[in-house]
């Protein structure tokens, strides 16, 4: 990538920009990944989850197929579906209070699927009338059905209802057409057709909560489950007995690996993964970096998008070539003064944590409303591993966001409010992630201290909409933004 400038034209107005070749080349990664796993599970091959941070290197060696639960979870939420499957958790006897990412993939492994309702007579499915917009005319008025006296009813916008079937219930059904119907019914998206897992890879670094999570899908599908132990590190450096014990942690790991697959450890195989996860990781962290462009050719909502690439398909050569692809597509947009963002932008911020993925468009109108775009994430650059050897790959795994201490969190955080020139932060407490949450008002307060910059915090969740209140959402983004505005205009009047 060109050397970053500190301004670069700004994006025109025209019309919306199509879907560039970048973008297309990444959805085709997660789609291969994901169809490569239903192959997989029906050729009777092994197919495995594992938590976003275990190394995916060492599943390469193996030749694998892994599917990554946080991502299933994210892009369940985002259908909408994330409610009706932590309640189907909540009824298993998990706690609302666990982590909604874990609640979600439990209720998945227990078999509780989210399907559109069909009438068992008729096998036809049944209109939720809520979700089915009147049709109206050329005038704006609705249109009224003779036959009924009521509302005519949009076909495009209606919707079957949502409720929850299971699997295990359906397999027991005897063979004929309701049982294909039952089968059929099951949200038609990727997340939500995953295969069962074989077994399980769990690495604690992000999370107390992803251990039992983990080894509860092993209990209850009773299946094999691969620990990697990374404790937490209180200071800034990684030292090197922490290396040599994570070291002997990817050790133990391929031995079970090995046990698991009955293959014995292809060195080969492993040095490829590990040479493509750092070119993939080198590419999306330089594609992180065009967020420093004012103004920036995109949104930090679209890295949030992408985090299913950079999740599942790390260690594969077809991930790095289109994030590589995605750098052209992004260079050409400063050349030309495009950008995604559908409004001027006029303030910019960071986003702190995990984003509500069930209200991304709850959280995107309030932001384009006040030309408020987000030019700085966190979440997204910390899956950007990049090492030189296995011992910086150790490190590497050791600095997940909740497994380093606050003056590096701290460190990494103010940074890239400096580099990507924000206007202020917007904090997502998030329910959901406690370890993530817990600290964050001392960030806030840093925040403020360090760098001048105003803050707003406002409560969510990054899987269950429950958690997520709009009008609080929104007051907090109109107080940040009229803060944003008094720190221009005095500096406007200093200049």
């Amino acid at each position: 990538m060109a050397e970053i400038a500190k301004t670069a034209a700004a994006p025109k107005a025209a019309k919306k920009p199509s879907v560039s070749p970048g973008v297309l080349a990444l959805r085709k990664v997660v789609d291969d990944v994901h169809a490569d796993a239903r192959v997989a599970k029906k050729e009777g091959k092994l197919v495995g989850w594992s938590s976003s941070k275990f190394p995916c290197e060492l599943a390469a060696a193996f030749d694998l197929n892994v599917m990554y639960p946080e991502n299933q979870a994210a892009g369940i939420a985002a259908n909408r579906d994330g409610e009706i499957m932590c309640q189907a958790a909540e009824d298993l006897g998990f706690d609302n209070d666990i982590c909604g990412y874990a609640r979600i993939s439990l209720a998945y492994a227990a078999g509780k699927r989210a399907a559109r309702k069909f009438d068992p007579e008729t096998l036809e499915y049944i209109i939720d009338p809520k979700s089915g917009k009147p049709l109206k005319d050329e005038n704006g008025n609705v249109v009224i059905d003779e036959a009924t006296g009521k509302p005519k009813k949009d076909p495009k916008t209606q919707q079957p209802y949502t409720v929850l079937v299971d699997i295990h219930e359906i397999e027991a059904m005897p063979d004929g057409p309701l049982k294909d119907k039952y089968w059929e019914s099951i949200k038609p998206y990727r997340q939500m057709q995953i295969p069962q897992p074989d077994f399980v890879l769990c690495c604690n670094n992000i999370c107390n909560c992803m251990t039992k999570w983990y080894e509860n899908i092993a209990r209850m599908c009773d299946i094999p489950l691969i620990m990697i132990d990374i404790p937490y590190n209180n200071t800034v450096e990684v030292h090197d007995s922490n290396v040599a014990y994570v070291r002997a942690q990817f050790d133990n790991a391929i031995k079970d690996l090995e046990k698991l697959t009955g293959k014995k450890f292809d060195e080969k195989k492993f040095e490829a993964a590990c040479a493509n996860a750092n070119r993939t990781a080198s590419a999306w962290l330089r594609v992180c970096d065009y967020l420093q462009y004012k103004p920036a050719p995109y949104s930090g909502f679209d890295l949030f998008n992408h985090m299913a690439d950079i999740v599942t398909a790390r260690a594969k050569v077809e991930a790095a070539e289109a994030f590589e692809l995605l750098e052209k597509d992004l260079e050409i947009a400063i050349k030309e003064g495009t950008s995604t963002t559908p409004f001027p932008e006029q303030y910019r911020v960071m986003f702190e944590g995990i984003p509500c993925w069930p209200k991304l468009p709850n959280l995107f109108k309030p932001l384009k409303a006040n030309g408020v775009n987000v030019t700085a994430v966190v979440y997204a650059p910390a899956f950007g591993f990049v090492y030189d050897d296995l011992d910086g790959m150790a490190k590497a795994y050791y600095k997940a966001p909740n497994s380093v201490c606050i003056e590096q969190g701290v460190a990494w955080r103010e940074g890239i409010c400096r580099d990507n020139k924000v206007d202020g932060v917007l904090v997502h407490y998030n329910r959901s992630c406690k370890p993530w949450s817990g600290y964050m008002a001392e960030m806030q307060r840093r925040f403020t201290a360090d760098l001048g910059v105003p803050c707003a915090g406002f409560d969510g969740d990054q899987a269950d909409p429950r958690n997520f209140n709009e009008a609080q959402y929104e007051t907090r983004v109109q107080g940040l933004v009229e803060a944003m505005a008094e720190n221009k205009k005095a500096k406007e009047a200093q200049a």
